[in-house]
């Protein structure tokens, strides 16, 4: 079956809810907390780590789990509904012209909270820093991210601009540089871009897992390259999560800089450097190598994965989604995550579909005005 852009999307956007999902309950935990918590490994959508979530620290008063999105999502359709509004490339500016707004003047439905909201009351810190920027301190958009700890906040979200650039990986990596300025700076705003470019690679006919490995190792830089080679060294010795979380740990780690403990990180914790990576994208496509693509696989070996688990899965999803579509993302699973968190994942995957086809019909017209003004100032030797 020939997949089409708009099953690639779907699959994309569906694909990392879903895995979002998935991996909320369990953020921050061990592989072996999760094992204790749930008498074996997570197989599906569980219920919260713990029982008394409205009050348990560090979590309260989010309800993770039930098949609930967490910000990872909500991040996520904010930037599908930016596109869905310049209906163009994207840039910081428009993160300040339209994604600040998205995040403290429209309420919107936060499953975590179980109430009408505005996605800033849910937002991390780091994403808060967006608004604390841009909107307070009316910073230049290119450089907001300068000074805002250093994670994975800005990829988190970048699937969308891979999908805007389907099968142009390169463009997904520079728009979603340019967009993540505004975000984030070092290796948060590297991981944006490769993040991009991966789901971007994804959706190229004929895609692998090992293509999209190598297409990221292409174009990533200084530590998150590094991670990324050093992770996918790893996962090619394993076909069974099981065996490949502990040696994937290890492998990453020297490029990590929170530490051994998620919960505590260490005082060098996310501080801009060109020799660290965040460590969410390098396990998500070592997740996806381990699992041959297959989307249940890669989202299951990401969310046992432990500690930043729901972008891990966030990440693995929406590149496995990109890869095979809609139809490899289980439908249980996709149904259970929409009425939970009283979403329908599939109207931004239409409004992008749309926003896409746009965005290219211009894309090729601009490249048609340049061709022939280039030739016209080279001449008939470069015609």
């Amino acid at each position: 079956m020939t997949l089409t852009l708009d099953d690639r999307i779907t699959g994309s956007l569906v694909g990392a809810a879903v895995g979002d999902a998935l991996g909320g309950p369990v953020e921050g935990c061990t592989p072996e907390q999760i094992v204790e918590r749930h008498g074996g490994r997570v197989n599906g959508i569980v219920g919260p780590f713990h029982e008394n979530w409205r009050t348990a620290r560090p979590i309260a008063p989010y309800h993770k789990g039930d098949g609930h999105v967490t910000d990872d999502t909500l991040m996520t359709h904010a930037l599908v509904r930016v596109y869905d509004t310049v209906r163009d490339h994207l840039d910081a500016y428009a993160v300040a012209d339209h994604l600040v707004p998205e995040l403290t003047a429209k309420t919107v439905w936060i499953p975590e909270l179980e109430a009408e909201a505005l996605p800033l009351q849910r937002v991390f810190l780091a994403e808060k820093w967006i608004v604390a920027r841009l909107h307070y301190g009316h910073a230049d958009p290119r450089e907001a991210g300068t000074g805002n700890i250093v994670n994975c906040g800005a990829a988190m979200y970048m699937a969308p601009v891979g999908l805007v650039n389907a099968a142009g990986p390169a463009a997904a990596y520079a728009e979603a540089l340019d967009i993540a300025g505004a975000h984030q700076s070092s290796y948060g705003r590297e991981a944006a871009g490769v993040l991009a470019a991966a789901v971007a690679a994804a959706c190229a006919p004929g895609a692998t897992p090992a293509s999209v490995v190598d297409t990221c190792l292409s174009l990533a830089k200084d530590g998150t390259r590094a991670a990324i080679e050093a992770a996918a060294e790893v996962a090619v010795r394993h076909d069974d999560f099981e065996s490949a979380l502990h040696p994937l740990r290890t492998a990453v780690a020297p490029f990590d800089t929170v530490g051994p403990d998620y919960r505590n990180p260490s005082l060098a914790a996310r501080r801009p450097s060109r020799l660290h990576s965040v460590e969410e994208l390098p396990i998500a496509l070592a997740m996806l190598l381990v699992a041959d693509g297959d989307y249940r696989r890669a989202v299951l070996a990401s969310v046992n994965y432990g500690r930043d688990c729901d972008s891990i899965a966030t990440m693995a999803g929406a590149i496995a989604g990109a890869l095979h579509g809609e139809s490899a993302v289980p439908s249980d699973w996709t149904e259970q995550v929409a009425e939970a968190s009283r979403l329908d994942l599939h109207a931004p995957a239409r409004t992008l579909a749309k926003v896409a086809r746009e965005v290219y019909a211009r894309d090729r017209e601009r490249r048609r005005a340049h061709e022939a003004a280039f030739d016209a100032l080279a001449g008939p030797e470069c015609a």
